[in-house]
């Protein structure tokens, strides 16, 4: 089974990992310039440097979808720059998952693939797609559903360690980012891990500095540019999370379950 997942940020990446793993073949596509925060669990990266490794799986850049398909062969993730999906109707994919999550959908169509999947808000199974999956943290997280839509984006991080919308550092103006910390980073709050336009971002508790902005990304005032795991955990930094993790396990469901579609 081929699979083309639209978009290739942490939880994209995660869901990845799960079909890869499970033996199907995976083709990403993301922007030319991904905005990523947690770049070090996401295969975004090898749009930016060609190569990237998460949980020691290899996703190179492919600069078309034959070059994808040939990359294929050689075990890795091909990920291509393509954020309008035009690689879609050349690779003809048996299924195609759109974990895009820009809480709308930005022109996925349930006849793009045999079965199409939506991630998080956005889609409406039986309209423009056959399944939607939960993203919401929480007793639903990670379901797949046949019918109707993810619970809406309340704006509020979930829940982890204790804190929610506190483990997220926003731009504090409109500019270039300029990035002072790294991920892995300990961090204590108070302490500045970026600068736009003269003006710091603030880590705002303690812990370790599980994802922020690359050097030089154009941000706007309040966009979502860091994030803090206060678990302390450095190993965090390294692996897919257990909310993309479990969106992968209800994307593969919804892929095995809607497969009669592919024969």
């Amino acid at each position: 089974m081929l699979v083309v997942i639209r978009g290739a940020g942490d939880l994209a990446t995660g869901t990845a990992l799960r079909l890869w793993r499970a033996g199907l073949q995976v083709v990403m596509t993301d922007m030319e310039r991904p905005t990523a925060i947690r770049r070090t669990v996401c295969f975004s990266q090898a749009i930016v440097h060609g190569e990237t490794v998460v949980e020691g799986v290899t996703a190179q850049r492919a600069e078309s979808p034959a070059q994808a398909l040939a990359l294929l062969e050689t075990g890795v993730v091909p990920v291509l720059a393509d954020p309008e999906g035009t690689c879609v109707p050349v690779l003809r994919p048996d299924a195609l998952v759109d974990a895009i999550l820009a809480k709308k959908n930005l022109g996925t169509r349930m006849t793009d693939a045999p079965v199409v999947i939506g991630v998080g808000p956005g889609f409406t199974a039986g309209a423009d797609c056959h399944a939607v999956v939960e993203t919401m943290r929480g007793h639903y997280l990670g379901r797949a559903l046949y019918e109707g839509s993810a619970q809406p984006n309340t704006g509020i991080p979930g829940l982890i360690g204790g804190f929610a919308g506190e483990r997220v550092l926003r731009a504090p103006a409109d500019g270039v980012f300029h990035q002072l910390l790294d991920i892995g980073a300990q961090v204590k709050q108070g302490d500045v891990a970026a600068q736009v336009d003269g003006q710091p971002m603030v880590c705002t508790l303690d812990g370790v500095l599980r994802g922020i902005l690359a050097e030089g990304t154009p941000v706007y005032k309040g966009m979502k540019a860091g994030d803090i795991d206060p678990r302390c955990e450095l190993r965090h930094c390294y692996c897919a999370s257990d909310k993309a993790l479990a969106v992968g396990g209800g994307v593969l469901e919804a892929l095995l379950h809607l497969s009669g579609a592919l024969k």
